[in-house]
């Protein structure tokens, strides 16, 4: 199920909102909690209830592993069993995830077909791997200290986070549910949560799905692409993914608080960012704050000297992005980041520095470049766009025959005295630059968390959200229901 649904946005979400309160009013809270849990396995199910016994299962062990480890914590018998938690996550991941990758690769260096049978990708199985890992780890590291089987799986299942994160850490999240304070309605965080919900509706289904359209078209098109139409391209997907992505977080968040639960922030207007390390700070911020905590440190973070720094972070990015899914593409954009960062910690030893519109500038510009890779299905996918922002002399030495027809049909009578004054490639995506215009203005401007904290109780506040649930509605019912991007990694 999605969140950008009839059936989560008419049926679901309302009966389990209701179901939950009522059975807390009833002082039923066990049965309050049993029906969170089987409320969010019949969200994750209603896609493929086929794994929903695998993510059973997977709660399951980890627990048992992990009240396993609390008893033997920091022992070398516990540190066997850790490793065979850790392992045994890490092997179902690499199945599901990885194996027709590294048999595709293999094949090709060997010669030899490596023939697996083709397997789905469960939702959100990085995102639920990777959390208990963490459970586990810290389990071994005498950090836990919860054992109730019933919170630990409200924990793992909770459907605002399940499919597509944020990455939670038992830390902050086994209290809440554990505290009485959730109990009963909260007026303010109701009100709170679903003006963010609206929001992060908003920015998914009228302002996300919009820029997919230009995007997708320049990136699987199949067409040569001029200057002009080569930026808008990846410019239209640096704005999609932040807002699909936020979007959905947002959603998440808002959800939550309608149950009194507050996720961790993902998202903090990244694209303000003055170098690539404040990029870090504020973009998929559980991620970050993962492959630091379980990752980076266990590498040895920022000890021994510069060139060991710089392996640690090399190691870290290119994990990270293989962990968005099994593909080149993501290891490149992996690294390019890992290699940015190790660039920036030495550019800071200097003690130089920039003026901040160029280190904005020069930060979003690498951004959106590697965004080129991360988007790309293959190395001809990213070269294709890639050399179209370069391709400087198309801008006005494009033939008029080759842009699509239908770029210039918003156009109508204003086509000639447009096409007297601008070139073709501009006045084709003319629409497209004003649209990237604004949503590059937008970023400037206080964030939907900002907003839904400083306005969000005010009567123009509550306005605006409303206008923006409902202008996500109508455009969803007109047929705009698309899967949110990181349901696939």
């Amino acid at each position: 199920m999605i969140f950008n649904s009839p059936a989560f946005l008419f049926a679901f979400l309302p009966l389990a909102f209701a179901g939950y309160f009522m059975l807390m009013r009833l002082r039923a809270t066990v049965a309050a909690k049993v029906w969170l849990v089987l409320a969010s396995l019949v969200f994750y199910g209603w896609w493929n209830p086929f794994f929903v016994p695998l993510l059973a299962g997977s709660i399951w062990l980890n627990f048992r592993v992990g009240v396993a480890l609390m008893d033997s914590a920091r022992t070398p018998s516990g540190r066997r069993l850790l490793w065979a938690g850790v392992g045994a996550n890490l092997l179902v991941l690499g199945w599901f995830k990885y194996a027709a990758f590294v048999a595709s690769n293999l094949g090709a260096l060997s010669g030899v077909a490596i023939a697996l049978p083709e397997v789905t990708l469960p939702l959100g199985i990085s995102f639920f791997t990777f959390t208990q890992i963490a459970w586990l780890v810290d389990s071994w590291q005498g950090k836990v200290r919860d054992r109730s089987p019933l919170d630990y799986t409200l924990f793992v299942t909770f459907f605002p986070h399940l499919i597509a994160g944020p990455i939670l850490h038992h830390g902050e999240m086994m209290g809440q549910f554990a505290s009485r304070w959730t109990h009963a309605v909260r007026q303010r965080h109701v009100l709170r949560g679903l003006t963010l919900f609206s929001l992060g509706l908003f920015k998914k289904v009228v302002l996300a799905d919009t820029f997919a359209t230009w995007a997708d078209a320049g990136f699987d098109g199949g067409v040569p692409l001029d200057f002009v139409a080569a930026w808008t391209t990846s410019l239209s997907y640096t704005l999609q993914i932040y807002l699909d992505f936020s979007g959905y977080c947002d959603m998440a968040m808002g959800a939550a608080l309608l149950f009194n639960i507050s996720l961790p922030i993902n998202f903090d207007s990244p694209y303000k960012a003055l170098d690539v390390q404040d990029f870090w700070r504020r973009w998929h911020i559980t991620l970050s704050r993962y492959l630091r905590d379980y990752v980076y440190i266990p590498l040895g973070g920022n000890r021994g000297g510069a060139a060991a720094v710089a392996v640690h972070l090399m190691a870290t990015f290119l994990l990270g992005g293989l962990w968005h899914g099994a593909s080149w593409m993501f290891v490149a954009w992996g690294a390019l980041h890992g290699a940015a960062l190790v660039l920036h910690r030495a550019w800071k030893a200097t003690g130089l520095s920039l003026p901040r519109p160029i280190a904005w500038l020069a930060t979003f510009a690498f951004v959106d470049v590697t965004w080129v890779f991360f988007r790309a299905h293959s190395w001809a996918d990213a070269s294709h766009v890639l050399h179209g922002m370069v391709d400087l002399d198309s801008i006005r030495h494009w033939p008029l025959g080759q842009l699509p027809s239908v770029d210039f049909a918003w156009a109508g009578s204003l086509f000639d005295p447009l096409l007297a004054v601008l070139p073709a490639t501009v006045v084709g995506r003319l629409v497209c630059l004003a649209a990237l215009a604004a949503g590059l203005a937008m970023m400037s401007r206080p964030n939907s968390l900002q907003l839904a904290g400083s306005h969000g109780r005010s009567a123009c506040g509550t306005a605006a959200a409303l206008a923006a649930f409902c202008a996500a509605v109508l455009a969803m019912l007109a047929g705009r229901q698309s899967a949110f991007l990181y349901f696939a990694f």
